[in-house]
């Protein structure tokens, strides 16, 4: 079964790590899950903070919202 894990960020550098290392550790197959990051337009490290990583999002979108629940919506 595949489902889809959806991650709201805004400037989020301190905390976006853990939710990385988190996917990363899962011991569900990976191309079983989908990863969607909806970014509100970042202007810290969070982005580049991801890219650096071995597990990267499936879907990703980078630009301004009108906060978590828009974020949210557009995940979906």
């Amino acid at each position: 079964m595949k489902f889809s894990i959806i991650t709201a960020t805004y400037n989020s550098e301190a905390s976006v790590l853990d939710t990385v290392r988190s996917l990363a550790e899962q011991t569900y197959p990976r191309d079983n899950i989908e990863w969607i990051l909806v970014d509100g337009g970042s202007t810290d490290n969070t982005l580049e903070l991801i890219k650096e990583q071995d597990f990267h999002p499936d879907q990703w979108v980078s630009e301004p919202d009108r906060g978590i629940y828009d974020a949210l919506n557009k995940g979906v």
